[in-house]
């Protein structure tokens, strides 16, 4: 596939280093020289600087051919604009714009082609309020994501000791539960993969990636570790988009507060907000946070653009007894080296963005595609398409698949039914199946796996 990326920052330098080891033509365009240097010493891609809303640089970036054009640079016209240059004078197939104004995003017909032809609209600010929202609903959680609408997640818990099946076999999930299907995806052990069996042991601190119908998560995670308290009392550090729209979405179910520093931000959130808190201070202001009580938080949520100063804000919150405490992290060297100290939960803007980026660019009829372990793995939710003679997967039982390595399938759903996956569970053509990928080098083959052949067309 030949796709042109317009941004070379962290979000489109990652995913050119995705793509480009998929086989894909790549053409990165950006006006900074130093960032395409860099990643056309690191990656076997096309680099061209300049404007990328340009029709002469869109041009000279291969636009006359190319299959996707993918604009995220930091500016939102910039995006939108190169989106209708690429329609107008290259016809550009598939266009994906990354928009972070909710002025724009809540404006309805503005994305089409009888006005802004956007085929793809990606909104970093709601995926990440999405994200943060999930793991509120489900204290413990490291990850919780969600596959057909809801229908189906997958959460990663830490094994803690005294969980009821730890030090004990996977073949005893049944027992435990007779009632509750699921399936454990993987386990990673002292960060190394895990493919599980059913002699497989869960060990203490064990990462544990299950899935299960959206109604059984919290009885399959009282197996791995003793349940927490629902949160109640919720800070938010940053009052900017994400803030806002997580106060917006969860205050009608918890306490919350936010403490923002801008004075005339904080009136605008005053004014949007119901039952939220707003006050205006510093997050790393020790008074500040002693006089809130900050010690009967159940989540400090530090969300402000800033890295430094989301780590030192975390640390001091905790440090003064907030029970749980998480954080934007954008750079993601930074995010190994916090997540699992005093910081519970490193939040990256971009692994969640790439993710739904590339849940457009694979190949086959991929409906969502997730990373995990900080990028290490992905889930991948895909639709079965074509008939036992077409395809590579209807009509066999999964034992029968021939699986790239490291790579589990761990349910699917037929209409409205979560269907766990087990050795002689059989795909139905429009089942969508959701996989775990060990080692993302395999995605190819997964694709290819769900490609049908043409005696379905």
């Amino acid at each position: 596939m030949k796709i042109i990326i317009l941004g070379a920052g962290q979000v489109g330098g990652t995913l050119a280093e995705h793509l480009a080891s998929e086989h894909n033509d790549i053409t990165v365009v950006d006006t900074d020289g130093d960032r395409l240097r860099d990643l056309g010493d690191r990656l076997d891609i096309r680099t061209v600087q300049g404007r990328g809303s340009f029709p002469t640089v869109l041009r000279q970036a291969g636009a006359d051919d190319a299959d996707m054009l993918i604009a995220v640079t930091n500016s939102d016209e910039i995006n939108m604009v190169a989106c209708q240059v690429a329609y107008t004078l290259f016809h550009t197939p598939t266009k994906i714009a990354r928009v972070r104004e909710a002025a724009y995003l809540t404006r309805a017909g503005l994305f089409d082609n009888e006005a802004i032809p956007v085929d793809v609209l990606i909104s970093p600010e709601q995926l990440v309020t999405n994200y943060i929202k999930r793991l509120i609903e489900y204290p413990g959680a490291l990850q919780v994501i969600d596959f057909a609408e809801g229908k189906a997640q997958l959460v990663a818990v830490k094994a803690y000791y005294g969980g009821p099946l730890v030090g004990q076999q996977l073949r005893q999930l049944r027992q435990h539960m007779p009632n509750v299907d699921t399936r454990v995806a993987a386990i990673y052990r002292r960060d190394r993969p895990i493919l599980p069996q059913g002699d497989t042991v869960i060990e203490a601190d064990d990462e544990v990636f299950f899935i299960a119908a959206k109604g059984h998560i919290r009885a399959v995670m009282s197996e791995m570790r003793r349940l927490e308290d629902s949160y109640k009392r919720i800070v938010i550090a940053g009052g900017g988009h994400v803030g806002e729209r997580l106060a917006e979405a969860i205050e009608s179910r918890y306490q919350v507060k936010i403490i923002e520093m801008n004075p005339g931000r904080c009136r605008a959130l005053s004014e949007t907000l119901d039952s939220t808190v707003v006050l205006q201070g510093s997050s790393s202001d020790k008074d500040l946070l002693v006089e809130e009580n900050i010690n009967e938080a159940d989540i400090f949520l530090a969300l402000t653009n800033d890295d430094e100063a989301n780590i030192m804000s975390s640390l001091l919150a905790k440090r003064l007894g907030a029970r749980k405490v998480m954080s934007i992290i954008n750079n993601p060297a930074y995010v190994d080296l916090v997540q699992g100290g005093e910081i519970d939960i490193a939040i990256s803007p971009q692994l969640a963005t790439i993710g739904a980026l590339l849940a457009h660019v694979r190949r086959g009829d991929i409906v969502s595609v997730h990373s995990l372990r900080r990028g290490a793995a992905e889930a991948i939710e895909a639709i079965a398409h074509g008939d036992a003679k077409s395809s590579k997967v209807i009509g066999r039982a999964i034992e029968d698949i021939a699986l790239p390595p490291g790579t589990t399938i761990g349910a699917l759903v037929r209409d409205e039914e979560v269907l766990i996956a087990h050795d002689d569970t059989v795909i139905e053509a429009g089942d969508h199946v959701i996989l775990f990928l060990v080692d993302k080098k395999y995605i190819r083959d997964v694709e290819r796996l769900f490609q049908a052949g043409l005696t379905f067309f």
